[in-house]
């Protein structure tokens, strides 16, 4: 296993995470993830645990605490040999203070993630969304008590746009709270916008990049092909409302080119959408997940080897799109690229610049 700082932290976490959103399995969209029980989640933790990766990520909002519950259980009597990484902010509730980053809502949030984790600290708490109604002095203050308390050891931000992440950088570096040491983001081959303007800010500021969805959503497990229709088994049957869009052809203009790469290197089409993420600038860490050991195996796979230069040029060209206003001109244009050059190919993956 390779292990790589969070960002500028000095926390060392594994290239691979396991994401427990399988866990539990509760309601429309978790219970379409998979509902793996204590039993079945102690044997997963087993697997990770022998091939290195040591971070475990879940969410208070992943099947109602249920997620948090069963990963618990399943780290139970190992807790010094994992890194313990939860979410909150996202309603949990219908009542006015069930959702958001208030100073209350943190407080019991946390309160109930330790409860539900069987712990008595969380290696790193991240904010699921900003909460545009409360103020980030007010955010940040109630988890630097946290962090003092010895609840929290790191804090990050998940799913945050470019300025809200920068505001919060700088109310922590006005007032000397911690600061955000990770970025859980979605980005994939499929799903490359993270790159336009969240990326660079990672590298400026020291912000590692945490993946989630690394296989675009489940669209990229191999078993979705042009002029096929949608396996039956494919949980984007139930699922595909609530992640996020890809385009039909630039789905599959990506999965052409990772068969050809597959077809070249004997690797996995997951394997090839992992080890691909594992290059990119500023990734501390991808995230997956399993419902199965098989699933666990073949991701685990995507470490040990890289990528050729030409297999990754093949890749970045079918993936690439256009980018948005006001980042197009960067790309295009002699002049703007001149005084914005693209980012530096020798910067390591998964160590952001320092500050």
């Amino acid at each position: 296993m390779e292990y790589r700082r969070l960002g500028a932290s000095g926390l060392k976490v594994p290239a691979l995470s396991f994401g427990a959103g399988t866990f539990a399995g509760r309601g429309p969209l978790f219970s379409a993830w998979g509902n793996t029980d204590a039993e079945e989640a102690r044997r997963l933790v087993d697997l990770c645990l022998e091939a290195g990766v040591t971070m475990f990520d879940t969410a208070d909002v992943y099947s109602d605490g249920g997620s948090e519950e069963v990963l618990g259980q399943a780290v139970k009597g190992r807790r010094d040999q994992v890194i313990l990484s939860t979410k909150t902010s996202l309603p949990m509730g219908d009542g006015p203070n069930d959702a958001g980053s208030s100073r209350s809502r943190l407080i019991q949030a946390c309160e109930d993630a330790l409860r539900r984790l069987d712990t008595e600290y969380i290696d790193l708490f991240q904010l699921h969304a900003f909460d545009a109604g409360t103020p980030i002095e007010e955010v940040l203050s109630t988890l630097d008590d946290l962090v003092r308390a010895g609840k929290v050891r790191y804090i990050g931000a998940s799913n945050f746009a470019g300025w809200e992440l920068m505001k919060s950088l700088a109310v922590a570096e006005r007032h000397g709270y911690p600061r955000h040491v990770v970025h859980q983001v979605y980005y994939s081959l499929v799903g490359r916008d993270y790159e336009w303007e969240l990326m660079p800010l990672g590298l400026d500021q020291g912000v590692g990049a945490a993946v989630w969805s690394p296989l675009g959503w489940g669209r990229l497990t191999g078993r979705i092909r042009r002029g096929q229709p949608l396996p039956a088994a494919s949980r984007l049957h139930e699922t595909a409302e609530f992640g996020p869009p890809v385009p039909d052809e630039l789905l599959y203009q990506v999965v052409d080119a990772l068969d050809l790469v597959a077809a070249e290197t004997g690797r996995t089409v997951p394997q090839i959408a992992i080890n691909w993420l594992l290059r990119r600038p500023t990734v501390s860490t991808v995230i997956i997940g399993a419902r199965t050991e098989e699933q666990l195996r073949d991701n685990l796979g995507a470490l040990g080897w890289e990528l050729s230069a030409e297999h990754l040029a093949a890749l970045d060209a079918a993936s690439g799109r256009t980018a948005p206003y006001p980042y197009f001109p960067y790309r295009r244009q002699e002049g703007f690229a001149r005084l914005n050059p693209p980012l530096l190919p020798e910067i390591s993956p998964g160590h952001p610049a320092p500050r």
